[in-house]
């Protein structure tokens, strides 16, 4: 895939939802089992689980969806503007040092008024950096990987290199992006043949939220309300709802991802059961086609994934012809 600046990528102007993948280097285990030598990582996914989830609570950055498998992740994330536009600036310096115990002096001094005017201007601009910092998924994944990497690399007693390099990141443009690459994201298990069903999938956000809803549901309360680093199902894609989290109904979206896992296995193929999701329907998208992008949703697509009408739009904002996907993006959706 050839380079792209991360700017041009990553970018709210375009849109607030990216899925990002980092692999490991070589013979390097994120989690699972090494059949070379039997020693078993499993222990590593919970890290990766835990560290991006406490990440979500310091940045302005919601997790809509995750996967870790044996070597590489992956996950859809959603950059919550709004939160971090509300954080007073005693807010902004608490969440910064939750990651960056050093902080700055100057601000501590500022916070506690004890600064000359001269100073407030400098401490006020660093927070304003620090602020934009943690609204940036590049920032969020350094922090992620970094850290993971020097907490393997030590228990490995090796040095050098635990990431491929950096990670990999696709901007989804529209509803309809968002909603196939969480399917993708979701169903890695079981297009990997580690597990039959997404309610058995370990180590997905679908596999959590099913659990979250188990365990919430004798206590009879939202399930959604008790992970804050989740991003929110906010409903239909067209009906009026809140800016921001994932415009699909969590029951629609369990059906979708369900009806998707079906006739991606091998024993099923092409077979489509009769009810098909009402999600679908509302989205006009082909059963077949949907079957052909969730099952090789990356490579379809570059740094972009959207309809054809997504696509033209980032075309004419970056001043080129074409991008990849827009054959996909047709058989799809056809014209929007």
């Amino acid at each position: 895939m050839p380079s792209k600046a991360r700017s041009q990528i990553i970018s709210l102007e375009t849109t607030p939802y990216y899925h990002c993948m980092a692999r490991c280097v070589r013979r390097a285990f994120l989690c699972g089992e090494d059949p070379l030598t039997g020693q078993n990582f499993d222990h590593r996914k919970q890290w990766l689980i835990d560290h991006f989830k406490f990440l979500s609570h310091v940045f302005a950055i919601d997790i809509c969806a995750y996967a870790v498998m044996s070597n590489h992740y992956h996950l859809v994330l959603y950059i919550n503007n709004n939160k971090s536009q509300q954080w007073t600036e005693l807010e902004i310096a608490q969440h910064w040092k939750q990651v960056f115990k050093a902080g700055s002096v100057l601000v501590d001094r500022y916070l506690q008024q004890q600064t000359t005017p001269e100073e407030n201007s400098k401490a006020q601009e660093i927070l304003a950096l620090w602020q934009e910092r943690l609204s940036s998924i590049s920032w969020y994944m350094r922090c992620l990987n970094e850290t993971l990497a020097r907490m393997a690399n030590k228990e490995d007693q090796v040095k050098g290199r635990f990431w491929e390099g950096r990670f990999k990141s696709q901007a989804l443009l529209d509803e309809e992006a968002l909603l196939a690459c969480m399917a993708y994201v979701d169903l890695n298990p079981i297009r990997a043949g580690i597990c039959n069903t997404p309610e058995t999938s370990e180590f997905t956000s679908i596999y959590e939220r099913i659990q979250q809803q188990t365990q919430s549901s004798k206590k009879q309360n939202n399930p959604q309300q008790k992970q804050v680093s989740f991003a929110l199902f906010t409903g239909n894609p067209h009906d009026n709802r809140p800016q921001g989290g994932i415009p699909c109904l969590w029951m629609d979206y369990l059906e979708l991802v369900d009806w998707t896992g079906r006739i991606i296995r091998k024993d099923k193929k092409g077979h489509i059961p009769q009810k098909i999701p009402n999600i679908l329907q509302r989205l006009k998208i082909q059963p077949q086609q949907w079957k052909k992008l969730t099952y090789h949703f990356r490579q379809h697509f570059a740094f972009y994934i959207g309809t054809n009408e997504s696509l033209q739009q980032i075309n004419q904002k970056h001043h080129q012809k074409w991008c990849k996907g827009f054959s996909i993006s047709q058989q799809l959706w056809g014209e929007i």
